[in-house]
C-alpha cells in the first residue's frame, strides 16, 4: 500500500492484511484509513478464498488515532453548515458494511489490545482468535462518545445486553480469558501461537466449499431476519449452493469415500 500503513501477503489462497502502525498502536490515522480502503480493493477483487486480519507490534488496533498528524484539515465554516460528512459516515461506516458484505470468510487474530473501532474490527471476523495477552475495551465514554462502528448493534447480540451496558457504561478493560468465557471470541492461544492457529484455520476455510461464503452471508443477514425472512434466504443459497461444482464434488466424495477436493467454485 502506498503508505506502508496496511501488510497485505497471499499465501495460498488465504490473504492476511496487518495494520502496521505500531507506534500508535494500530490507531486508524488518515493514511491507514486510505490504505485499509485500497486492500480491500484489492481483497474483494483477487482470489484469496479467506482473509486473516491482524495487528503489528504489541496492539490489534487501539482504535481512533486521535492524534492524528495526517488528518486532512477540515473547512469549519463548511462543517459549520453540514456540508462535511463526518468520519463515520465518510469512511468507518462504508468500510464495515464492506467487510460485512465480503464473499469469503474472515479470521481476525487479535493480538493485544483492541478498543474502540478497533474492538468493532476485531468482532468483524467470523471466527475471532485471541492471544492471552489481548484485551478489548469500549473505551468511547472515557472521552464523552457513544459507542460506534455497529458496537451498539454488534455487542448485546455476541454477549446480552447487561454484559454490553457493562463494557460501554464503565469503560473498563476486557481480558481475553473473559472474553472468551463471555463468548465474545472464539478461541484462546498463547501469544506464540497466535499466527500459526489463525492461519491453521484459514487454510481450512480456504479449502472448503464456495458455499463457505453463503454461509457467511447467511447468518450475517440472519441477525436481522425475521423468521420467516431467514427461511426464504435458505431457500435461495441452499439453491445457489446446490448449482456449483463443489456441491458435485461434496456428494462424489461422499460416495466414493474419499476427501473432497473443494475448488471455490
Amino acid at each position: 500500500m502506498k503508505h506502508g500503513r496496511i501488510l497485505l501477503e497471499t499465501t495460498g489462497n488465504v490473504a492476511v492484511m496487518t495494520l502496521n502502525d505500531p507506534g500508535v498502536l494500530n490507531a486508524f490515522g488518515h493514511k491507514l484509513r486510505e490504505d485499509m480502503a485500497d486492500t480491500m480493493d484489492r481483497v474483494e477483487a483477487g482470489s484469496a478464498r479467506c482473509l486473516v486480519i491482524t495487528g503489528a507490534g504489541r496492539a490489534f488496533c487501539s482504535g481512533a488515532n486521535l492524534n492524528d498528524p495526517d488528518r486532512p484539515p477540515r473547512d469549519r465554516a463548511a462543517e459549520a453548515r453540514g456540508e462535511v460528512k463526518s468520519d463515520l459516515e465518510s469512511w468507518y461506516n462504508p468500510m464495515f458494511m464492506r467487510l460485512r458484505a465480503l464473499s469469503i470468510p474472515i479470521v481476525t487474530a487479535i493480538n493485544g489490545m483492541a478498543a474502540g473501532a478497533g474492538m468493532s474490527l476485531a468482532l468483524s471476523g467470523d471466527i475471532r482468535i485471541a492471544a492471552r495477552s489481548a484485551s478489548f475495551l469500549q473505551a468511547f465514554a472515557r472521552i464523552g462518545l457513544v459507542p460506534d462502528c455497529g458496537s451498539s448493534w454488534l455487542l448485546p447480540r455476541l454477549i446480552g445486553m447487561a454484559r454490553a451496558m457493562e463494557l460501554s457504561l464503565l469503560a473498563e478493560r476486557l481480558p481475553a480469558e473473559t472474553a472468551l468465557a463471555w463468548g465474545l471470541i472464539n478461541r484462546l492461544e498463547e501469544d506464540a501461537d497466535l499466527m500459526p492457529k489463525a492461519m491453521e484455520l484459514a487454510r481450512g476455510l480456504a479449502s472448503g466449499p464456495k458455499s463457505i461464503g453463503m454461509i457467511r452471508q447467511m447468518y450475517w443477514e440472519g441477525m436481522d431476519n425475521q423468521y420467516s425472512d431467514q427461511l426464504a434466504l435458505e431457500a435461495k443459497l441452499q439453491s445457489r449452493a446446490g448449482m456449483t461444482s463443489d456441491f458435485e464434488e461434496g456428494v462424489a466424495a461422499f460416495r466414493e469415500k474419499r476427501p473432497a477436493r473443494f475448488s471455490g467454485q
